[in-house]
C-alpha cells in the first residue's frame, strides 16, 4: 500500500456493490485500510454516521464533487495543523447528484473539482463525456496534487490499465464516451423523449459544459 497523510471517504452509491468492473476494489487495494473509508448507502445522517458527521466538521476536509460553486483542487490551500480528508462519491453521474444534493452533511465541506487535464483510461465503461474519470482516476489525480507527489498518480492507475488491458484481451470492447458517440454520428440508441435527458445530449454535442 501506498503510503498518503490524506484520508479518502468513499461514499458509494449501494449499485455500484453488483457492478464486476468497478474500481473502488482496486483503489482499496492501492491504499492503508485506515486511509481509504469505504460506506455504502444513499442517505447520511449525524445519527447513524457520527464520524462522517465530524468529518464533514473538520475544516481540513474536502469534497470532491464539480460545479458552479467548486474551486480548482490545485488552488486550495489545505492546512497543515492535521492530515487532510476528502470525500469521493462513488456511483454514476445521477446517482452522485442524488446523494450530494440529499444528504446535507456534504454540503458542509469544502467543494472542490478537478481540471479536465486527462482523458479517462477506464475505457472499457462508457463515461458522458471525454473528460470524465472513474472514481480510481479521480483519486489518483486528487492524491497526487494533494500529497504533491505525481508519482501516486502513476502507481493508482497501473491496476486500472492492467483491468482493463486484461478484459480487452479477452472479449471486451473499447467504450467511447457518449459524448465521442454523439459528435460522431455513431450513437446507435434511441433518442430519449424525455426533454431534459435530450437537452443534456444537444449540449453534449454543442460542447456546452453541463
Amino acid at each position: 500500500p501506498l503510503k498518503v497523510s490524506t484520508c479518502l471517504y468513499i461514499i458509494q452509491h449501494p449499485a455500484e456493490e453488483s457492478r464486476v468492473l468497478r474500481t473502488v476494489p482496486l483503489l482499496a487495494a492501492c491504499l492503508p485500510p485506515e486511509k481509504c473509508k469505504i460506506l455504502v448507502g444513499r442517505r447520511f445522517n449525524e445519527d447513524r454516521y457520527p464520524e462522517l458527521a465530524t468529518v464533514c466538521r473538520n475544516p481540513n476536509t474536502l469534497i470532491l464533487y464539480p460545479g458552479a460553486e467548486a474551486t480548482n483542487l490545485e488552488e486550495v490551500a489545505v492546512m497543515s495543523s492535521s492530515p487532510p480528508v476528502m470525500i469521493i462519491i462513488d456511483g454514476t453521474w445521477s446517482q452522485a447528484k442524488d446523494i450530494f444534493y440529499k444528504n446535507s452533511l456534504f454540503r458542509l465541506p469544502k467543494q472542490v473539482q478537478l481540471k479536465p487535464s486527462i482523458s479517462s483510461q477506464y475505457v472499457i465503461r462508457t463515461q458522458p463525456t471525454n473528460t470524465c474519470l472513474s472514481t480510481l482516476e479521480c483519486a489518483a489525480v486528487a492524491l497526487s496534487i494533494m500529497e504533491k507527489n505525481k508519482s501516486i498518480q502513476e502507481t493508482i492507475l497501473h491496476p486500472l490499465q492492467a483491468l482493463c488491458s486484461f478484459q480487452l484481451q479477452h472479449g471486451a470492447q473499447i467504450h467511447h464516451s457518449k459524448e465521442h458517440l454523439l459528435k460522431n454520428g455513431l450513437y446507435d440508441k434511441p433518442m430519449p423523449k424525455n426533454k431534459r435527458k435530450l437537452r443534456r445530449m444537444e449540449l453534449l454535442v454543442n460542447n456546452v459544459k453541463i
